[in-house]
């Protein structure tokens, strides 16, 4: 099964996390072949790549992110699982740090956002979207 959106119940767990510390949301992403519009959407049918939607989704959304003070803080192209399962696939990996919980809510709340989600939407087999809680890294792993 595959994951695009939160569940209520993911979401409902993500706003009962605090809310006024920065966080940063680890993104692994499985773009499909060719996006899948909607047949009301302006893009059905006119033979996008899934990478091409997803790089709309980034285009028409980043002025709202930065405006929210959100970053890409890492990214990454995925090459190998070299734990887990073998197939597992992933054509993007990066990081999005936000100031707060509360700017992330303000970002996919925005009527804008939840329009130009739709380039998201169209162009996603898989992914997933893990919060994180910023920490300074120590001199060994897990510290």
């Amino acid at each position: 099964m595959s994951s695009i959106d939160p569940t209520r119940e993911q979401f409902d767990a993500f706003k009962g996390l605090p809310r006024d510390a920065p966080i940063q949301m680890l993104n692994l992403v499985r773009l499909k072949a060719m996006a899948d519009y909607p047949a009301d959407h302006p893009e059905h049918g006119k033979g996008r790549s899934g990478l091409e939607a997803y790089r709309a989704y980034g285009r028409e959304t980043a002025a709202l992110f930065a405006k929210l003070g959100g970053k890409q803080i890492w990214a990454g192209k995925p090459e190998l699982v070299l734990t887990g399962p073998t197939d597992e696939r992933w054509d993007l990996a990066f990081i999005a740090e936000y100031p707060n919980a509360g700017a992330f809510f303000a970002m996919v709340t925005d009527t804008d956002y939840r329009e130009h989600v739709k380039h998201r939407q169209a162009a996603v087999e898989d992914s997933r979207l893990i919060r994180l809680s910023p920490m300074t890294p120590g001199e060994g792993f897990g510290e």
